[in-house]
């Protein structure tokens, strides 16, 4: 039996869509008809669905989706990234919309008002003191107290306040998790509402506004306290080592 195999051609994007609009034929005329329909779709709305494509083949961009959900429960990026980084699976996802930078501007506010009702820049202020132990945090990386430290509004968090920070958002990616094993394509919109809809289930406050205190009094508050709290500290240094001097001085008699 005679076999015969052909290797299949594939053409460069961009000259189909060059070819498409400037051929006279039947082909090129459906072509037009379909892109310019994308294109009204994309320009009224903001984005463009390939419905039957989902329909057909959404096993596959199920599946993949599912898998990209897992990647992102298990990094170790911080709590607001893993809430952005499901956000921007959406099917119509555009990093450049209003929705998108409004989301984007909000989320940690909304995570943390639902925790504990303040925004990240009024848990900062209410809570930074140079009288207190590390400048009023309560965690932070390393052994001792920096000036980036004092301006993130999570290390300002109790015990009990971190975990429900974390059941938080971990009920959002099972929540995403499960939208994925039902194979429910999601858009920008869904994920704000869904967002939404758990902090209102789990009996939490929502956010309404930008809270009282800006992003800016509060980093100018945090820098003026650690300022104040690094000056002590300083100053404890030097005495201590000069009663180490003194000691030393008077065995060497």
């Amino acid at each position: 039996m005679r076999e015969v195999r052909r290797e299949i051609e594939h053409y460069n994007l961009d000259m189909i869509i060059a070819v498409g609009y400037r051929v006279q034929s039947p082909v090129a005329t459906r072509f037009r008809r379909w892109a310019t329909a994308r294109l009204h779709e994309y320009i009224q709305k903001g984005f463009a669905l390939d419905d039957e494509r989902l329909k057909q083949g959404g096993a596959r961009y199920f599946r993949e989706l599912l898998q990209r959900i897992r990647d992102i429960r298990s990094s170790e990026r911080n709590f607001y990234q893993q809430v952005t980084d499901i956000y921007a699976t959406s099917i119509d996802y555009d990093p450049r919309s209003l929705t998108t930078r409004n989301f984007f501007a909000t989320v940690q506010n909304k995570l943390h008002y639902a925790v504990h009702e303040n925004t990240a820049a009024e848990v900062i202020y209410r809570r930074v003191d140079n009288e207190k132990p590390c400048v009023g945090m309560t965690n932070f990386k390393g052994s001792y107290v920096t000036e980036d430290d004092v301006k993130i509004a999570k290390n300002y968090l109790s015990e009990a306040e971190l975990q429900r920070l974390n059941l938080l958002v971990s009920q959002f990616l099972d929540y995403a998790e499960f939208q994925a094993l039902e194979q429910v394509p999601m858009k920008m919109e869904d994920w704000i509402q869904a967002l939404d809809d758990l902090i209102v289930r789990l009996r939490r406050k929502l956010l309404e506004g930008n809270g009282s205190i800006s992003h800016e009094q509060a980093l100018e508050k945090a820098q003026r306290e650690f300022e104040i709290y690094r000056d002590r500290e300083m100053k404890q240094l030097e005495s201590d080592f000069d009663r180490a001097i003194k000691q030393l001085s008077f065995w060497e008699k």
